[in-house]
Parts: C-alpha cells; sequence; structure tokens
C-alpha cells in the first residue's frame, strides 16, 4: 500500500483563502487583483528576499528575529527599500486586519528589486522601485504531519558553498531546493534531505534538520543552511532546559540510526520524520518523546513572547 504522499507546508483546507486580500505595493486588494508586473526583477530572476511569519492572538511571532534577518540580507544584496521593521508591521497588522485575522495566520512577505526598465539581468535597470507583497492566508499545518511524520531521501542536489549562493539568504531564487524536491519525489519521498558540500547532512529542501541520538539532539553546523528562526529558538530551548544539543557535521550513517529526527520551520514549527532513504526513524509514528517535549517548550515560547510584544506596544 502506497503512503499518500505530503509536505511539511501542508495545511488544513481552508474555503475562506479564495477570497482574502494581499498586500501589493501600498494597496490592500482582493486576490485575485494581486499581480505584479512581467518585468518584475523578482519574477525575471528571483532577485528578492522573503520572509515567512505567523500570527498568534494578534502578534506577529519573534517579529524582531524575522526583521534582523530581513534587513541583514537586504543590506547584503544592496537592496534599499526606504522603509524599516516598523513600517513592515504597520503592513503586515493592516493586511491581517482587512483579512480579519488575529490568529492562525501565516505570511509571505516577498521583497524584490521591483521592475526593471528593460528584461535583462543587472541591477541597475531595476529604476523604479522595489515591490513588495505581503501575503496573509488562514493557515493550521495539517494534523497528519505530526500523526505520520515527513518521508525524506537524500538527493544528488547539494547546498552550496557560500560563494556561490549563501544558504543563509532567504532569497527568491530557490531553483536549488525545487530541483532537490523534485529529486526526492522521483525517489518516492515527500522532501529530500540535502547534504553539504563535504556530504555531510544539512537540511531539507524546506526546513532545518535535527536529529535525536542517545538523549543527545543534533543539528548541522550551521556553516550552509539558512539561518532558521525557529532552529535557534530550538537551540536555545535546549541550553535552557539541559538538554544536551549540538551543532556538528554528521552524516547519513548517524541519522539513519538516530532515535528520532524532526524539521525546524515557522509554519510547522517541529515535524517529525518517519523515514529517511526507506529507513523507518524511532519506534512510534509520529514525535518521538524528545521531538514532544521540544514542541511543548517551544508552543510555551510562542505564548511567553506573544504576551511580552502585546504588552510592549
Amino acid at each position: 500500500m502506497n503512503t499518500p504522499s505530503h509536505s511539511t507546508h501542508d495545511a488544513q483546507a481552508d474555503d475562506r483563502n479564495e477570497h482574502i486580500k494581499i498586500y501589493v505595493n501600498g494597496e490592500i486588494v482582493p486576490k485575485h487583483e494581486a499581480v505584479v508586473s512581467v518585468y518584475d526583477s523578482g519574477f525575471m530572476l528571483g532577485d528578492g528576499m522573503w520572509e515567512g511569519m505567523r500570527l498568534y492572538d494578534g502578534e506577529w511571532a519573534f517579529f524582531e528575529e524575522h526583521m534582523d534577518r530581513l534587513f541583514s540580507s537586504l543590506k547584503a544584496v544592496s537592496l534599499d527599500i526606504g522603509l524599516g521593521p516598523e513600517d513592515i508591521r504597520d503592513i503586515l497588522d493592516r493586511t491581517a486586519a482587512a483579512n480579519g485575522m488575529t490568529d492562525d495566520g501565516h505570511c509571505r512577505l516577498m521583497i524584490t528589486r521591483g521592475r526593471k526598465a528593460k528584461p535583462f539581468q543587472h541591477p541597475g535597470l531595476s529604476r523604479f522601485g522595489p515591490t513588495i507583497v505581503a501575503i496573509v492566508e488562514h493557515s493550521k499545518p495539517a494534523e497528519s504531519l505530526q500523526k505520520a511524520g515527513i518521508r525524506l531521501a537524500s538527493v544528488p542536489q547539494v547546498r552550496g558553498l557560500p560563494h556561490s549562493q549563501d544558504a543563509k539568504f532567504n532569497s527568491h531564487s530557490k531553483l536549488n531546493c525545487v530541483i532537490a524536491c523534485l529529486q526526492a519525489e522521483q525517489a518516492g519521498a515527500d522532501e529530500a534531505l540535502m547534504l553539504d558540500p563535504h556530504g555531510f547532512v544539512n537540511t531539507t529542501n524546506a526546513c532545518n534538520f535535527f536529529i535525536v541520538r542517545r538523549g543527545e539532539v543534533w543539528t548541522s553546523t550551521g556553516d550552509y543552511c539558512m539561518n532558521g528562526v525557529t532552529r535557534q529558538k530550538v537551540i536555545d530551548l535546549c541550553h535552557e532546559n539541559a538538554m544536551p544539543v549540538r551543532e556538528k557535521n554528521f552524516s547519513l550513517y548517524e541519522a539513519y540510526s538516530a532515535d528520532e529526527a524532526f524539521l525546524t520551520g515557522t509554519f510547522g514549527a517541529q515535524t517529525p520524520v518517519a523515514e529517511i532513504d526507506g529507513r523507518k526513524i524511532g519506534t512510534e509514528a509520529g514525535a518521538g518523546p524528545v521531538t514532544k517535549r521540544i514542541r511543548a517548550l517551544y508552543k510555551a515560547l510562542i505564548a511567553e513572547t506573544v504576551a511580552r510584544q502585546k504588552a510592549a506596544r
């Protein structure tokens, strides 16, 4: 019997998303009117950065951390949008309010170098200012993700060296990860487990990756992966709660024999891994005991963070 395929971004169906309003360059418009130019540098070249954020009780969790990553990336690629973090917060708040959202909302904020004068690569051809889009959907992770877990396949597509395309950029240029995902699907898995240039386990095509071995939580060194906000929160929570955690090089050998494995990301928080290259991970379906503890700690951290953000407003 074939196991149905799913991904770490599977969400519960919500018909309200067919009628949402979307922020596009200063206007909040119905979904069917939310368009950008075919000359946009993001569409043409993948020249832009994005952030994914979740809305809890009217607050964007870990907003400051997301803005630090976003504006660091924009500065690194010389993309000045003429706005600051509080301006971005206002855009997100207004978009959520236009859709009547206060909870279980997920935002995809996209910023590109904007419309180009001619359909060529040089960034100097983007002469009309940045394109800024915020899509905020009603979005809750599918329950099957926690019950069944994700099936991973290691793939030939790797996370590259920082001087080719640094994985720390949360950029629109995602072809590397798309190719990896296609390779995993062709191997009969849900998503790809990507290695670094030296053959050590790194991330999946969409999320950061952790294993649990003999009571220790392991993740990659971080040298070749996106500096995930959720990844860092998990590492911090382990340190704060006397859970041994190591950022280190490890191979598929250690991953195959892990007691547990899970993925981290803003949307799914911590998603259990069911198997890697056909090898079952753990002794039970869904999350193992360490993953469950981390999920509980993370849920409490979100509640604490949201309360603190609300009090600071």
